[in-house]
């Protein structure tokens, strides 16, 4: 199945395909890149947006989300956000991941958050 998380019906087409609930939600989004890292890293943070806004409506009470960022001007802001959904939260990068490389992942366990739909 491949569709657009960024439009609003999404969020029915995934129930279509797979259930009304998860116990995980997997986001390794990320835009295709133009050079111009501030838009790269906007359109990387909205993507991100995107996926915790269909695990706030898919995640089962408890639930767990890991989703990928790019570190940059945006990436605090959205931390924050992310940290407040979730008992825990953790900043996870993985060993293969290359050293330099912006990408980290955002841990949420245990799902507080109030289901947006």
């Amino acid at each position: 199945m491949i569709e657009d998380l960024t439009k609003p019906e999404v969020i029915d087409e995934i129930r279509k395909a797979a259930g009304p609930s998860f116990d995980v939600v997997l986001s390794d989004l990320a835009p295709n890149v133009s050079g111009v890292w501030e838009i790269d890293h906007a359109r990387q943070i909205e993507l991100a947006r995107c996926a915790v806004r269909v695990g706030g409506v898919m995640l089962r009470a408890s639930g767990n989300m890991l989703v990928k960022v790019f570190q940059g001007s945006e990436v605090k802001e959205f931390q924050d956000y992310m940290r407040s959904l979730f008992h825990e939260f953790r900043i996870v990068k993985p060993p293969a991941s290359r050293a330099e490389s912006a990408e980290v992942y955002f841990l949420g366990l245990g799902f507080v958050g109030e289901r947006t739909e």
